[in-house]
């Protein structure tokens, strides 16, 4: 059986540089146990919220004061075409 004892005599074998990363398990271990919560996916609806048309009216021409732009191309260079 592990006691606090056995395991504090261990602790004092970790070499220096472990030490941080030890701390960080051990406060993780503090913490309580959470089950994840499981999120069913929602069904859409005409009138839900993922009513498409509603979204495209909330955010068409949001980015009007920042348009999005293309750069250059670039140089590519030439390779034997495929037959």
């Amino acid at each position: 059986m592990v006691t606090k004892e056995l395991l504090k005599a261990e602790i004092d074998k970790i070499p220096e540089d472990c030490l941080e990363l030890l701390f960080r398990i051990m406060k993780a271990l503090e913490a309580p146990m959470r089950k994840p919560k499981i999120v069913q996916p929602q069904k859409a609806s005409p009138n839900g919220p993922f009513d498409w048309h509603k979204f495209i009216q909330e955010t068409y021409g949001s980015l009007s004061d920042a348009p999005i732009q293309r750069g250059d191309q670039g140089k590519f260079e030439k390779r034997e075409i495929m037959e």
